[in-house]
């Protein structure tokens, strides 16, 4: 099989973060210094050499740049300064261009001006919509957000963005799944992909192989994040739209629960979770404290912007609310929603969210692959 090769792979991977691949001379410090790595899968140091020789498709196929966690260490033991984690993470961008069915990645990590224009035109969008086609009656004599934009009517919208996304989401992953299987994506039984199931679920609710790393501080930030984002998720879309008026209150009127009811104390942690999180990566890209903050793309910028702004206006709707100011609670509500859908139109499916998604599920593959070689009855069935 013939194996393409685009020269100018080095050059079209600045656009993704990429940096100073070309120093590497190859002495193998970063992959000996990686504990993730393996004499299987050994990064960083291979994908370097798959870049400079240009091998588009062996990168396509690599799940390399997946079980890299970005940690530092290698960078900082490169003797030549060739950026060998930022190499990894450009190589992650970059895959999620190809994984993407839609090219909207490619537009969103190539470009800052369409990935800043993309993101003002869906909340100007958002707020349009907001402002336009509610069908509340709003109360101006006390902070009542459901007067203005009734339940039912946020509702359907959750259910029709969770649809979309869903679909983007799911034809990415599929699209990953099949590049990283390869030839085997159809040869092995369901049944294997089944008794591995919980390697994804491990991996996703975890990312547990990040422990293995030296400093342990990045895990517990992405971990953080990951479960505070996750929780709000849960508790806005998921039970609001499961226990009606009751998952309502949580979103819009904690005063109807007691300090210490379950929901109240998940709100409190999503909070501290995400805010802690975003400005500790925040204040680190702003000093360039470690291996993995000095080069930030503008991706990485947004991201964690949007994400403390979400937070933030969270937190400002509940005081408005609480001191009983309408007028401030339905202005905020509507920042509010004007940061938080375009981080979920466009991070979930397109960006930084995605990764989340592909991590887990490159781990699971791999151990599905595992699995299948290691049993001569299954290969035999297949």
């Amino acid at each position: 099989m013939a194996t393409r090769i685009n020269p100018a792979l080095l050059d079209d991977l600045q656009a993704f973060g990429l940096r100073d691949a070309d120093k590497c001379f190859h002495c193998s410090n970063c992959t000996v210094t990686c504990p993730l790595s393996t004499p299987d899968n050994p990064f960083p140091r291979k994908m370097v050499r798959y870049l400079q020789l240009g091998l588009e498709d062996r990168i396509l196929q690599a799940p390399e740049p997946w079980l890299c966690y970005y940690c530092g260490d290698c960078s900082s033991q490169c003797l030549r300064g060739a950026e060998p984690g930022e190499t990894m993470m450009a190589a992650r961008r970059y895959l999620t261009s190809l994984y993407d069915w839609t090219g909207f990645s490619k537009r969103f990590y190539t470009s800052w001006k369409f990935e800043v224009a993309a993101v003002a035109i869906v909340a100007i969008l958002v707020g349009l919509a907001l402002l336009l086609f509610n069908t509340g009656t709003p109360d101006w004599g006390h902070a009542d957000i459901n007067s203005l934009w009734p339940a039912h009517q946020v509702e359907r919208a959750d259910l029709i963005m969770a649809a979309v996304l869903s679909l983007f989401l799911l034809g990415n992953m599929w699209r990953c799944l099949r590049a990283v299987m390869g030839g085997l994506a159809f040869q092995i039984p369901l049944k294997v992909y089944a008794g591995q199931l919980q390697e994804l679920i491990v991996h996703a609710l975890t990312q547990k192989n990040f422990d293995q790393c030296r400093d342990k501080t990045p895990w517990l930030i992405h971990l953080l994040i990951m479960t505070g984002y996750a929780t709000i998720f849960l508790l806005v879309v998921v039970f609001l739209n499961g226990l009606g008026i009751e998952g309502l209150r949580f979103q819009r009127g904690w005063p109807e629960y007691s300090w210490f009811h379950p929901l109240r104390l998940l709100g409190y942690y999503a909070t501290f979770a995400i805010m802690y999180g975003a400005t500790y990566a925040l204040i680190g890209r702003v000093r360039k404290s470690k291996p993995a903050y000095r080069h930030s793309h503008s991706t990485d910028w947004m991201f964690l912007i949007l994400l403390q702004l979400t937070a933030a206006t969270g937190i400002c709707i509940n005081f408005a609310r609480l001191l009983d100011w309408p007028g401030t609670t339905y202005g905020l509500y509507l920042l509010h929603m004007m940061v938080a859908v375009p981080m979920l139109v466009l991070e979930v499916p397109f960006a930084k969210w995605a990764h989340l998604a592909y991590r887990p599920l490159v781990l699971y593959l791999l151990k599905v692959k595992e699995t299948y070689l290691a049993s001569p009855a299954d290969r035999t069935v297949a």
